[in-house]
């Protein structure tokens, strides 16, 4: 039997409750989910500050680094206050500000192909909000090994993009069998972001997954939405499931997680960093 709201959560979620799409039925849906975010830097602070002010009632953060102070020109989770912390405390603060009805799981790790299973397994979806290539593949194949929706985003300088990765109807490698050569592609660090990037597409990624949660409209399921800011348009791109992809193909050849630092051609003494 569903559990009741109270008439304090009734009062803070009264705008959801309202709307027919969501309404009593589908706000306690919210509060009984659980969301795994990878990464508590650029992208991963809008999401998480909407999927707890939406009251989605565990939040899990997979992030092993610390708040420096160029975070926070896009890193909306953490104060200056929070420089030299651990992002996870850091956002697990914020968070608990923002609704005290959500419980946070700081996973202090980085994200491997030996706990990605585990950790994955405990979630209902699983948001990507890093950067690095390695990270990137290990996501969506723990993501499609465990069954579980993948709302993925990235950004850089002035463009972004999102889409969403259900078991089944394709995945990254479908669209990227194999990264590019390392230092092909600049990162963040290297290249810049503005500052409100993340704020876009971060805001994307938790519309789409509490639309998941809830099971409602259509999400970025077989669609790839590219963001410019310069020119201040949406493009919408279809994307196809590929059979002969090496994961979700007709005859896969991936059937467990690799080292994805070898995969993508990275030193192993390089640690990837959760931000974006």
């Amino acid at each position: 039997m569903a559990v009741s709201l109270t008439s304090d959560q009734v009062k803070r979620y009264s705008r959801h409750i309202i709307m027919p799409q969501v309404g009593g039925a589908g706000q306690r849906k919210l509060l009984e989910s659980k969301v795994l975010l990878i990464g508590a830097g650029g992208l991963g602070s809008p999401t998480a500050l909407y999927l707890a002010a939406a009251g989605v009632g565990t939040i899990g953060i997979i992030d092993f680094d610390t708040v420096d102070v160029t975070n926070l020109q896009r890193q909306i989770l953490h104060k200056t206050s929070s420089v030299g912390k651990l992002k996870v405390e850091s956002a697990r603060e914020t968070l608990g500000e923002i609704n005290p009805d959500v419980k946070v799981v700081p996973h202090k790790v980085q994200l491997t192909s030996e706990n990605a299973l585990e950790l994955f397994s405990q979630y209902d979806i699983i948001v990507n909000g890093c950067d690095n290539f390695p990270t990137r593949y290990l996501a969506n194949d723990a993501a499609y090994m465990t069954k579980k929706p993948l709302v993925d985003g990235s950004i850089l300088q002035f463009d972004g993009q999102a889409t969403t990765y259900l078991p089944g109807k394709g995945c990254y490698r479908c669209l990227f069998p194999a990264p590019p050569p390392p230092g092909s592609v600049p990162s963040c660090a290297e290249a810049g972001v503005l500052g409100v990037m993340p704020g876009i597409i971060g805001s994307i990624q938790a519309v789409e997954t509490i639309k998941l949660l809830l099971d409602l409209g259509e999400p970025l399921v077989n669609r790839l939405l590219i963001f410019d800011a310069m020119s201040m348009e949406f493009r919408t791109f279809k994307i196809r499931r590929n059979p002969d992809c090496p994961l979700c193909g007709d005859k896969p050849t991936l059937h467990e997680l690799i080292d994805y630092e070898e995969f993508c051609g990275i030193p192993h003494l390089e640690k990837a960093s959760a931000e974006a």
